[in-house]
């Protein structure tokens, strides 16, 4: 894939994420969205802007990602080797539910130097422990529409770990092995398309039990799709709007069939890492992820002809893309300035950035941080091309708007949904009942 469709990519998400920002300029939790007015265009920086951090101390890492937890290892190793200052990296994520994890730890009066939260309502838990990085030497370099989700009051809570986008990752050679020439616009040609896998003895989709994937990514494809989706949410929140009567709602039931009547007879058992392994090995044509997985596709099988696909709903098909989670720097830990310094190092040292481009396989969040194409694989590429051609059909993470819990509840249903223990319009119902059982806490 050449240099430029993967720049294009970097592009496209800061438009659409800069578009999804925009659109909600009078939410509360966009204040402060332009931080400092420092323009992209300012040369990097490689000066720390904290003090060097102090011999003999130990920091910890309380992270989501487990895509990255081998190489953020080594990374903190390297990192040790330079300054003195030992990174203890915990990872939970995967089939763990990472929010309860940390509250429960934070309630047990553990404090991490750093910690993961995504950003809108997702990040409101953690607002009193976080600390003020609009100052810090890398922040004048994120991308402009990656800071609303996590400022407040004019300030830069976090760090936003990067871009990523997702759709249908799809394996080109079992598409064409199916004789599927175009790819599926609609829900009657995906259905089309997902008979024609059958026919040729191929399993349309790679499913997983795992609530986040369901609760999370699938249904943030009903509500991306919705004409305003900030306004919308916001109406289902007051409860003046339903997710049950909402006509894309009952569409997108229709998508989850389709799902779940064509993948693999052991889903309700088939956790995030065996899902995407065994896509890697070719047992099945689609699966419900992005560029995040590439990393351990080619740990499986390197060079694997893979594509994202848009996914049909209405009258177009789309992709996805945000900011899948930020760091946080606790400031109620031991050692906040040495947190500080981590971060700025991971950022803006030669060592770091090249962990970011190529073990993390990132598409960076800072314009100082070049994306390395060759890491970042062809599911990436693809929706870069996509993308450039299509940008309208790019859209946005929403999921974060709801208030911590909600989503948790809606993998439950998914789960249920999928083991066929309630119909499609008691999954609406108990979606519904959800919002409204946080949202009057």
């Amino acid at each position: 894939m050449k240099k430029l469709s993967f720049l294009m990519l970097v592009a496209v998400m800061v438009i659409v994420l800069a578009a999804c920002g925009g659109n909600n300029s009078n939410n509360g939790n966009n204040k402060g969205a332009n931080n400092g007015g420092t323009k992209a265009t300012d040369k990097p920086t490689e000066a720390a802007q904290t003090e060097a951090p102090k011999k003999n101390v130990t920091i910890k890492i309380f992270q989501f990602k487990v895509e990255i937890a081998e190489a953020l290892n080594k990374m903190a190793e390297e990192y040790e080797k330079e300054t003195g200052v030992k990174v203890d990296v915990e990872t939970h994520g995967g089939g763990e539910d990472y929010s309860a994890l940390l509250k429960a730890e934070l309630a047990a009066g553990e404090e991490p130097e750093i910690f993961n939260s995504s950003g809108w309502a997702g990040f409101d838990p953690y607002v009193d422990r976080a600390t003020d990085l609009s100052n810090e030497a890398w922040a004048k370099d994120l991308v402009e529409a990656s800071k609303a989700q996590i400022s407040r009051d004019g300030k830069l809570l976090g760090m936003p770990m990067n871009l990523e986008a997702y759709g249908f990752t799809y394996n080109k050679d079992l598409f064409a092995k199916a004789g599927i020439t175009e790819l599926p616009k609609t829900l009657d040609e995906l259905e089309a398309a997902a008979k024609k896998l059958q026919d040729a003895g191929i399993t349309p989709f790679a499913l997983t039990n795992e609530w986040w994937s369901m609760g999370i990514h699938t249904l943030n494809i009903a509500l991306a799709n919705q004409a305003d989706p900030a306004a919308f949410i916001e109406e289902v929140k007051a409860g003046t709007k339903t997710l049950k009567d909402d006509a894309t709602m009952k569409q997108w039931v229709r998508l989850v069939d389709i799902m779940f009547a064509n993948g693999q007879k052991n889903a309700l058992t088939t956790d995030y890492n065996t899902q995407v392994a065994e896509f890697a090995a070719g047992k099945y044509a689609m699966i419900q992820h992005g560029n995040w997985i590439q990393g351990m596709i080619d740990e499986v099988t390197p060079g694997m002809n893979l594509g994202m696909m848009p996914v049909p709903l209405l009258d177009t098909p789309n992709v996805f893309t945000g900011v899948p989670n930020n760091w946080i720097v606790n400031s109620k830990s031991a050692n906040v300035e040495e947190a500080k310094a981590f971060l700025n190092w991971m950022v803006t040292s030669e060592t770091g950035k090249k962990y970011i481009a190529t073990d993390f396989k990132f598409v960076p969040a800072l314009s100082s941080i070049e994306p390395n194409p060759e890491a970042i694989g062809s599911i990436g590429g693809d929706f870069a091309l996509f993308a450039n051609a299509n940008p309208s059909q790019v859209k946005s993470w929403n999921w974060d708007r709801f208030p911590d819990g909600i989503t948790q509840q809606w993998g439950a249903a998914m789960q249920e949904y999928l083991g066929k223990q309630i119909s499609g319009d008691e999954l609406l119902s108990k979606l519904d009942k959800a919002v409204q059982d946080i949202v009057k806490k």
